[in-house]
């Protein structure tokens, strides 16, 4: 019997080397079953074809006909899998061997309407002995393992695909229904013996002369008894043929769960695979353009003396991929203790707190400008994210290579990069005007994001973030962690330039796989204190993508009604997701505003990583103003730029991609609160390039908020078994009320942080550091 081999991958023809006599190849490990081979005989004819030597997961049946005996007209047919691509994975297609030419359909012969031509044909000759590819102007490409796979028959029983494992659980199962079924059948022959003799009994009754009321009764007891073993009988006969029809389909179920077992393991490691050439590629390609700029002699040479040298073809490790194991594990000899507020690593005999007070007296004069360069630390993206799809990110216990050295409470502070839009909004006039600045700074908020594809770190329940900048921009902010699970923060920020901003956040979030969905849920307050107008509105949402395979980038999409509560007007933005068939701008943003009688006075344009203008709307003949738009070569005398983004900071690639206010946020600075996160250990050995002591120090954070999480609610349950009140957790500068406006419960700030930093009074401040 002549043996198949698969080579073939892609579009190509499935090549086989396998020709009867003395030609015949052995097989190869793992190779794919034998075609079945005609029956022996001298004449000429067609006999059915035998079952095929098993192998690879099935066998494969057919008819074959030819000559018999060797010659080389005699023919081979059947069914096997052929590998087509990456997406559709193993097809079952006719084979025939026939003549030295490999060919094969999509249908038997017989099956179709009309049989096509064969897809693809291989000529097999001489050049089969060196592995099936025949003809100096074809080359075989390369194929996964297994690439021509034989194909269960539909009288296959010998089910090599079932683990030994599944076979024995499934043995197992139709040993315990057959037992049953046993028992059922035994209490049946009892019921009907049981049931003869007591008609028998009753029949005798009816002979004897007895009254006429009891022979009525003795019939009653009779027909029932009758009935009764009428019904025994049915439900012995129905678990009887529950039992044949569990053991028939029960192969059948057991292969299905397997193929689909078997799908679903091939698809990770194609995922992983085509992510490792990826990465191989990019990083080749820079290899290229480095050596190709320093063959040259163009290459900047400079290098920043307070930074550790990088090197350039790792720029972006986000998309490494190495063979890391799932569990990150820190040596025990990176252990931290805790003695009051000093903690302290084995690689360093100076405590942060020292190193921290030495940073506040450098940074008292001048804000910085940099921070320590990104390192160049590498993790198995694939090993970790594999287990997150479908589970919300917050709750995901996830390294530091993911995260940047910012909290979640400063990335909301960075909300007032752009404060001076507020500040002119502020002086306005008309409210109309002030809710186009009002717009434009909502737009803002999100150009700190487009290259910032890290995450920021969790704040801890009870975290603190105060940025004072009263004296260089008049306004300081404060935020704190009012809330783990769900992880909501509160953010108050008032300004000497008449306006207050507030906002309640809770992060919600899914990784589906390809991209990760970032939605922001709650609602922002912009009060002006002069004009009472009150605005609120509310986030979009963010998706970052190509989580798996390729660059990182993101997108912003959803839309944004902005309100004002005093006078009705309104703001509509849109978002508009980034397409690949759209001509239009990337990251575009479209809105107007519009009066409580829905007349449209301005239009807004732009995008929400560069900038964003108003056009004035003419008025028209229409009721809503519609006709009075201006197109783009009519507005431009109206046009008027409401925000563009600054310039990043130079090597702003090699510092997570920072704005000048972003690089500041972490600075130390003298006297905030023992819960502020830049005290943070893990936070802090982050941005000093110390990730393994931070990974270290971040689970011992953890496992800390664990505890006096349990320790709260044990003092609640006994609480609640002893029938005392108890107190649940309350922020410490915020508390909970009713919004007059909204009509939504929100965390409002309450007043005292600024006093008791003043006094730098913190006994009231929890130790969660």
């Amino acid at each position: 019997m002549a043996e198949l081999r698969g080579a073939a991958a892609g579009p190509g023809p499935a090549v086989a080397a396998a020709l009867p006599g003395p030609m015949a190849l052995p097989a190869a490990p793992g190779a794919a079953p034998a075609l079945p081979s005609p029956a022996a005989g001298g004449a000429a004819g067609t006999a059915p074809g035998a079952a095929a030597a098993g192998g690879g997961g099935g066998t494969g049946t057919g008819t074959g006909t030819g000559t018999g005996g060797t010659g080389s007209g005699s023919a081979r047919e059947g069914w096997l899998f052929k590998w087509t691509n990456y997406i559709k994975g193993y097809q079952r297609r006719w084979f025939v061997l026939s003549n030295g030419l490999l060919s094969y359909y999509r249908y038997a012969p017989g099956t179709g309407p009309r049989r096509p031509p064969p897809a693809s044909t291989v000529t097999l000759g001489p050049a089969a002995a060196n592995g099936g590819c025949s003809g100096p102007p074809r080359r075989c490409p390369p194929a996964p393992t297994g690439a021509v796979r034989g194909l269960p028959g539909p009288d296959d029983s010998g089910d090599e695909s079932v683990s030994q494992t599944d076979k024995t659980e499934l043995q197992s199962t139709l040993r315990t229904l057959s037992s049953k079924v046993e028992d059922l059948s035994t209490c049946n022959d009892l019921i009907a013996k049981h049931g003869t003799a007591l008609q028998r009994s009753l029949s005798e009754l009816e002979s004897l002369r007895l009254p006429a009321d009891s022979s009525e009764k003795i019939k009653q007891v009779n027909e029932r008894a009758t009935l009764f073993r009428i019904t025994s009988n049915a439900m012995i006969n129905a678990c009887r043929d529950f039992l044949v029809l569990a053991q028939t389909h029960s192969k059948k179920w057991q292969k299905s769960l397997q193929h689909e077992r078997d799908q679903r393991i091939r698809l990770e490691e194609t995922l992983e695979q085509l992510a490792k050439q990826h990465n191989h590629l990019e990083r080749a390609f820079r290899g290229a353009t480095v050596l190709s700029a320093s063959g040259t002699g163009t290459g900047d040479s400079t290098k920043d003396p307070c930074c550790p040298t990088r090197d350039l073809s790792d720029e972006d490790d986000d998309n490494e991929f190495f063979d890391a194991p799932e569990i990150i594990t820190v040596p025990e000899t990176m252990g931290h203790k805790r003695t009051g507020s000093n903690i302290s690593g084995t690689s360093s005999d100076i405590s942060l707190d020292e190193q921290y007070k030495h940073q506040v007296e450098d940074t008292k004069k001048e804000k910085r400008t940099r921070i320590p360069y990104k390192p160049n630390y590498s993790l198995n993206l694939w090993s970790i994210m594999k287990n997150c799809i479908g589970k919300e990110l917050s709750k995901i216990p996830m390294p530091v290579n993911f995260n940047e050295p910012l909290s979640m409470l400063q990335r909301l502070t960075e909300d007032l990069e752009y404060h001076e839009l507020l500040d002119r909004a502020a002086k306005c006039e008309s409210s109309l005007e002030q809710l186009c600045y009002v717009a434009a700074f909502t737009v803002s908020s999100y150009s700190t994001t487009v290259f910032r594809t890290s995450k920021p770190f969790n704040p801890l329940l009870g975290e603190t973030f105060e940025l004072d900048r009263l004296e260089e921009n008049g306004y300081r902010s404060l935020c704190e962690q009012v809330s783990h699970h769900p992880p909501a923060a509160a953010h108050h920020a008032d300004s000497k330039h008449g306006w207050t901003l507030r906002q309640e956040i809770k992060i919600t979030s899914k990784f589906r796989g390809k991209y990760l969905s970032i939605m922001p849920l709650g609602t922002i307050h912009c009060v002006f204190h002069s004009s009472g107008n009150h605005y609120t509105w509310k986030k979009v949402t963010t998706t970052v993508h190509n989580i798996i395979v390729g660059k990182l980038w993101i997108d912003q999409s959803g839309e944004i009604e902005i309100v004002n509560h005093r006078t009705g007007d309104k703001c509509n933005l849109k978002f508009v997701p980034y397409s690949y068939f759209s001509r239009d701008v990337a990251r575009k943003v479209t809105g107007e505003v519009t009066d409580p009688a829905g007349k449209v006075h301005f239009v807004l344009l732009g995008t929400w990583d560069e900038k964003m203008d108003c056009y004035r709307v003419t008025p028209g003949t229409g009721d809503n103003g519609a006709e009075g738009r201006p197109r783009a070569h009519e507005g431009e005398d109206s046009r008027v730029l409401l925000w563009k983004r600054n310039p990043l900071p130079k090597h702003a690639e090699n510092m997570y991609y920072f704005s000048e206010l972003a690089l500041t946020l972490n600075a130390p600075e003298g006297g905030p609160a023992p819960t502020d996160s830049r005290r943070r250990p893990d936070q802090r050995l982050m941005e000093n390039g110390r990730w393994d002591e931070a990974n270290a120090e971040k689970q011992r954070l953890e496992e800390k908020q664990r505890l006096a999480r349990k320790r709260r609610e044990a003092e609640a349950a006994r609480a609640t078994e002893d029938g005392t009140p108890y107190d649940p957790y309350k922020p410490l500068w915020f508390e909970r009320r009713k919004d007059p406006v909204t009509q939504e419960l929100a965390h409002v700030y309450k007043g005292g942080y600024w006093e008791s930093k003043e006094k730098q009074d913190w006994d009231q401040c929890p130790d969660i550091f």
